[in-house]
């Protein structure tokens, strides 16, 4: 039997990051998150960016601190948020990735969909109809591409500056809209014929694979210490999913700034009634397909706490906020998917403008409105998993909520309420877990399926659990 491999684990969500030192073995996993740091975006002139290179610095900051506490520590692995990317030529940057949030792609989905029925569209590439999907992007950056000779997914931009290695890992590329949803190969049709050229889309990489060590820059920083860089499920949810004991008649809710709530599957659902019903269908680790649909998650919550930080100058005590919600008798519910609550901004007013123009009652103060998100993400998920195991043909017992949500014990409650179902909360840092334990199998320290690798986190890891219950108090 293998010893017990350890591996750091860079973890990149659209609000913060971290960087997390895992030792997995045949006896399970642990965690030690090393480094956490903000993801806040930069406004340029011509819109919305991530600060790609600031946020590269903290990840070497948390491999210096994580060689030092770890003498041993033998890989990395990046996952991220989907579908943002860097313009790249020679290997070299010429453009900052834009914030999928900013509002430059409305013209650009008229224009595919001028040239690609989204009926057609799905057919190919599987997806939610999402206006920031990478192919519009690309669209939206026109003749900008004529400055590049490929583009790079987030992950795959930061595991290039680690170790030098140019490709597409495959469960990220599964959100881009240009990868055929039934051959998991790049759509190069498609792509010509929205104006995209080809050549600009990476090679394709397995999660898994090995890409070799550090470049001689990056080891120097690290003190002369050298990792292996390998793929994992670079998508973030594909890594969650990874990380979780998910069993056959289990939904998920990976619940962080989105709430991507649904099933894993061995192969799409691509009928029209699954896309008018919004769903997606992603690449997975191991070839598994994540049918889920994108629910607009804790980014309301998070936003508004901004928006109320900002008024009072200091602050807020969210703890004391949503023990507050916890009391509300009658919460209002909304359509947590609107389009209006994409953008950021001053979520709590929107949530009254939608209530004034729909006729219902808007909260009326910070405990009101704090319980008409929770309560209303928490219908979003009961409602998304139900329909996604009917258009599945599934039958589903339980829901699995990992990620930051799965720290909301009034989320988790309510989505038991909901959806008539036993809620199972955790792992938190479910993500950060999946990227370790395909870490650890490529390197060869464990060996099995996805299954296989699902034993060690039931075998591992304390959960929560949630029944549910009539509608009201939550104590």
């Amino acid at each position: 039997m293998s010893e017990p491999i350890r591996v750091a684990a860079v973890d990149l969500g659209a609000t913060s990051g971290r960087v997390v030192v895992a030792e997995v073995g045949a006896a399970g996993a642990r965690l030690d998150v090393v480094h956490r740091f903000a993801n806040t975006p930069v406004r340029l002139t011509d819109g919305l960016h991530w600060d790609v290179v600031g946020l590269f610095r903290e990840i070497v900051d948390g491999l210096r601190l994580a060689v030092r506490s770890t003498p041993d520590l033998a890989g990395v692995a990046v996952d991220s948020w989907a579908v943002d990317y860097a313009l790249m030529r020679e290997a070299r940057m010429v453009s900052t990735p834009f914030h999928y949030r900013d509002s430059r792609n409305a013209a650009a989905v008229e224009t595919v969909h001028a040239m690609v029925d989204p009926a057609a569209l799905y057919a190919r590439n599987g997806l939610q109809h999402l206006p920031f999907n990478t192919v519009f992007q690309l669209v939206a950056d026109g003749a900008h591409l004529e400055r590049a000779d490929t583009m790079l997914l987030v992950p795959d931009l930061i595991g290039h500056w680690l170790g030098g290695h140019v490709g597409a890992e495959v469960t990220n590329a599964s959100t881009t809209g240009l990868l055929d949803v039934t051959t998991s190969t790049w759509d190069t049709e498609l792509a010509k014929t929205v104006g995209i050229p080809p050549d600009l889309l990476p090679p394709l990489v397995p999660s898994g694979a090995t890409l070799g060590g550090l470049l001689p820059h990056v080891r120097e920083e690290l003190g002369g210490h050298d990792l292996t860089v390998t793929t994992v499920g670079s998508h973030d949810t594909a890594s969650a999913i990874a990380g979780t004991v998910l069993g056959p008649e289990d939904a998920y809710v990976s619940c962080g700034t989105w709430g991507l709530a649904g099933l894993e599957l061995e192969r799409p659902v691509l009928d029209d009634e699954a896309r008018r019903a919004g769903f997606t269908n992603e690449g997975g680790v191991d070839g598994r397909v994540r049918f889920l649909h994108n629910v607009m998650g804790l980014w309301l919550l998070s936003e508004s706490v901004r928006t109320w930080e900002r008024e009072d100058g200091r602050s807020l005590d969210l703890t004391a906020l949503l023990a507050s919600a916890a009391e509300v008798e009658t919460p209002m519910l909304f359509d947590v998917d609107d389009p209006r609550f994409l953008p950021p901004g001053d979520v709590p007013a929107r949530i009254r403008a939608y209530a004034a123009e729909h006729g219902v009652r808007p909260p009326a103060d910070r405990a009101e409105t704090t319980r008409a998100i929770l309560e209303s993400l928490a219908d979003a998920f009961a409602t998304t998993v139900h329909r996604a195991a009917e258009l599945a043909g599934r039958r589903i017992r339980r829901i699995q909520v990992v990620g930051g949500g799965a720290l909301n014990t009034l989320l988790c409650q309510l989505t038991a309420d909901r959806s008539g179902l036993e809620v199972l909360a955790g792992p938190v840092e479910a993500t950060a877990l999946g990227n370790a334990l395909v870490q650890a199998r490529t390197l060869g320290a464990v060996s099995g399926d996805l299954d296989a690798l699902r034993a060690l986190v039931g075998r591992t890891l304390d959960q929560q659990h949630y029944l549910p219950r009539p509608f009201g108090k939550v104590s």
